[in-house]
């Protein structure tokens, strides 16, 4: 491979989220980036074939001889990251290229992606190759653990999202001048640009609430069921109370973690009131065109949010984890009535209340976000002015 600017850690466009980080950086960085992708048919599917170069990841699944003798080699060495030299073959022949991008969002909050996050981050640095993490949320927490520091340690820059994290690893790293240099500055979704497609029957213009539901949230939720019931009681609330319309709208379509499930069971319920609007799926830039044209909204997805949020719409978040709570002290200088975190539902009717909050203070809210977000989303832009700054660094030819 010539020299390119690598981006990685990306798990495929099905996550709309996951294609909007990548989507909007693309379009504001000068290269043309690699791709490397878990699911290369989903980016070429959506809206990243024409933005960045798609490489598909070689995956153990489909070559089972590979896998025993990469399993045997990894045992007899302790070279873990012959596991990703694989996976990134294409990306680790000849000259890679100086800069490599983890697309970071919230890879860090889930256990199951750190032992590839910390391999990955190895495998660029012992190439040579200079490593980003980019747009992330980490829970404090984890920055107590010494495997972590050491990983977070490696890259060349780190670029937290929102300011819990970015105190936080401020904590860890200090003010020194060592690695990693640190910057904190809003998603690079903020900027995404929207689609708008024709609306369907019952989608009133600015006179809709737009509500997302994921499977991810309900793996959270401290009472099984309590997220879904919560969901219809504040369904049949504005049903009730409101002349409003409703749409569900999903923003991830995986097969094991699918908003379109939860979406459907809600929209099964209610769709005999002719008050309520299955939005099926589509691009992130199609997705956030719904979103854009919404009244308020109600999300579990933190990139559907966004897309609420960049749009000037108030939204109510019904979070998990640091980043719901992060962004919206960013945006706020608070996060109580701005987020709700799934945990803390006890009873059917607490989302209810907080959309009631959402409702009464809908006026103030938007007149803060329009004072607010055109600064906010110029910030977004310092991503990629950074990341084209430390690609033309490191691709100049040494001196000697």
């Amino acid at each position: 491979m010539e020299d390119k600017l690598i981006l990685y850690m990306h798990a495929g466009s099905g996550n709309h989220g996951c294609e909007a980080i990548v989507n909007s950086l693309c379009r504001m960085i000068k290269e043309k980036a690699v791709l490397v992708s878990y699911r290369g048919e989903e980016d070429n599917r959506y809206s990243l074939k024409n933005l960045c170069k798609i490489v598909q990841e070689r995956s153990f699944d489909s070559n089972k001889p590979a896998h025993v003798l990469y399993y045997i080699y990894r045992k007899l060495t302790g070279d873990g990251e012959s596991f990703i030299r694989y996976r990134y073959h294409e990306v680790f022949r000849g000259n890679p290229g100086p800069l490599a991008v983890s697309i970071g969002g919230d890879n860090y909050c889930y256990d199951s992606m750190l032992n590839d996050l910390r391999l990955a981050n190895s495998a660029f640095c012992k190439k040579g190759i200079k490593t980003i993490l980019l747009g992330c949320s980490i829970e404090p927490e984890l920055l107590q653990k010494k495997q972590i520091i050491e990983d977070l340690s490696k890259y060349h820059t780190i670029v937290a999202r929102e300011t819990i994290t970015y105190h936080a690893l401020k904590e860890v790293f200090g003010k020194g001048k060592g690695k990693p240099v640190l910057y904190c500055c809003p998603d690079p979704a903020f900027t995404l640009e929207k689609k708008e497609l024709p609306l369907p029957d019952g989608f009133a213009r600015g006179n809709t609430v737009g509500i997302n539901v994921s499977p991810m949230i309900q793996e959270n939720e401290s009472i099984p069921g309590i997220t879904l019931e919560n969901y219809r009681e504040m369904i049949q609330f504005i049903i009730d109370h409101t002349d409003m319309q409703i749409a569900l709208i999903p923003h991830v379509v995986w097969e094991r973690n699918d908003d379109r499930k939860p979406v459907h069971e809600l929209y099964e319920t209610f769709k005999g009131t002719g008050r309520v609007v299955e939005i099926g799926d589509g691009t992130c830039e199609e997705l956030k065109g719904f979103i854009s044209r919404c009244r308020l909204f109600v999300g579990a997805r933190t990139h559907a949010t966004i897309a609420a949020y960049s749009s000037l719409v108030p939204t109510l978040v019904v979070g998990y984890s640091v980043k719901a709570r992060g962004i919206a002290w960013d945006l706020f200088k608070e996060e109580e009535h701005y987020v709700i975190p799934v945990q803390s539902l006890k009873t059917a009717g607490d989302l209810t209340e907080g959309f009631r909050w959402l409702l009464d203070h809908e006026k103030e809210i938007r007149e803060h976000l329009e004072a607010v977000m055109p600064s906010y989303r110029e910030q977004a832009y310092f991503t990629g002015r950074e990341v084209d700054r430390l690609w033309e660094e490191f691709s100049q030819p040494q001196k000697i």
